[in-house]
């Protein structure tokens, strides 16, 4: 009697653990979409808050109340669309916020909803002062460096690490009773646990192994608030003109000091951040070290990329890879630079093969074309998506 109480009691307990896992799970995807937001979220903060007052843009508090939420997914992906096809509403925000374009957003329609839902349900309390939007500085005045460029992004908590770690020592307790102890006689409550924990424990490595070496959103804090907008939107300098390089070299190139004093030994006090910022320059060339710069876009050190391949053979704009650069202050890697990324984009981005000269050795591409048999050529029919080409 008391055995068969010990083993229903043992049954009740192993259940409970189950209906635990099973909460446990689903939290964690909660929090893991959570914490998608708040990355999500990295892009928009150089421009917005959330219930902290007007920045560039406007404050989101309450938008997702206000407005409905195929109009904001709309706007999000490119509010310039919506602008040129005379979206009433459009074109009204857009003109109260200076014309300001806002970048366009090559997010995907659960990435969407993941940081809509970040914006309605987000707690000002419970933000860190690292990815909190930072409120917004007194309207008469200019705006601080502070709340001009988004602090360095902290990487989230990645909780499922616990899961992870929880599921395998359940895995471990079932896979004992089943062969030694055999205190649970119903096979279905080892079989659901077992089932359960490897399916949150699946989930935690697929989504580790995805991000090994990509840093999407990445922005860190660089020695000097150098912004992209004033220089190449407000200004009008060419991309090249600081990365001289991106036309006959495998990098873009990062412009020494003295370039700078270009245009700095006249221009001595910044928009918006005065005299503080380009007096770090005048520091750099007194003391004859350079400015160490942080790189943002890195790729895994298996992976060949030529930017003059790109940039002077393949003319594609810098836009196309580092996003809306001419209209952001400080600079985030907005896509996330993976393999499947690039063999999309070689797959679908047309070469201009018959005027460029690169493309002049291409003999039976260029008799095909001529006959009609092939009506436009991608980066991969020329061999763009070869292994060896990227992985050498």
């Amino acid at each position: 009697m008391d055995n068969s109480l010990g083993k229903t009691r043992v049954k009740g307990l192993l259940s409970i653990i189950s209906a635990i896992l099973l909460l446990l799970s689903l939290s964690g995807f909660r929090v893991q979409a959570q914490e998608e937001g708040k990355q999500l979220f990295q892009v928009c903060a150089a421009c917005h808050t959330v219930g902290g007052g007007k920045l560039i843009g406007p404050d989101l508090k309450g938008v997702t109340e206000r407005l409905d939420r195929d109009w904001l997914k709309s706007f999000i992906k490119n509010s310039q669309v919506m602008i040129a096809d005379g979206d009433e509403y459009a074109v009204k925000v857009f003109e109260a916020n200076n014309k300001i374009p806002m970048p366009p957003n090559d997010l995907s329609e659960e990435q969407l909803n993941i940081l809509l839902d970040y914006i309605k349900n987000y707690d000002a309390a419970a933000a860190t002062p690292e990815t909190e939007p930072t409120p917004a500085a007194d309207a008469t005045t200019d705006q601080s460096t502070e709340s001009l460029f988004m602090a360095e992004e902290k990487q989230p908590y990645d909780n499922m690490q616990i899961s992870f770690i929880i599921s395998m020592v359940l895995i471990l307790l079932a896979l004992i009773d089943i062969f030694v102890t055999r205190l649970v006689r119903a096979k279905a409550i080892h079989i659901s646990l077992i089932i359960i924990a490897l399916a949150i424990s699946i989930e935690v490595v697929i989504k580790e192994a995805q991000a090994l070496g990509r840093q999407q959103y990445y922005s860190p804090d660089q020695p000097i608030a150098f912004s992209h907008k004033v220089h190449s939107s407000d200004n009008r300098i060419d991309c090249r003109y600081c990365h001289f390089t991106a036309n006959e070299s495998r990098h873009a190139g990062i412009p020494p000091t003295q370039l700078c004093m270009n245009c700095h030994n006249v221009v001595k006090e910044g928009t918006h951040t005065g005299t503080e910022e380009i007096a770090k320059i005048y520091s750099a060339m007194e003391s004859g070290k350079p400015t160490q710069w942080i790189k943002v876009h890195n790729l895994p050190d298996h992976v060949y990329f030529n930017h003059a391949q790109h940039v002077e053979v393949g003319k594609v704009a810098c836009q196309e890879c580092h996003g809306d650069v001419e209209n952001m202050d400080r600079i985030v890697q907005v896509e996330d630079l993976s393999m499947g990324w690039c063999i999309n984009c070689h797959r679908n981005t047309e070469v201009q093969f018959m005027e460029n000269d690169f493309y002049t050795r291409y003999e039976a591409l260029h008799n095909k074309i001529k006959s009609g048999e092939i009506k436009k050529i991608t980066v991969n029919t020329i061999g763009g998506n070869d292994c060896q080409k990227c992985h050498y």
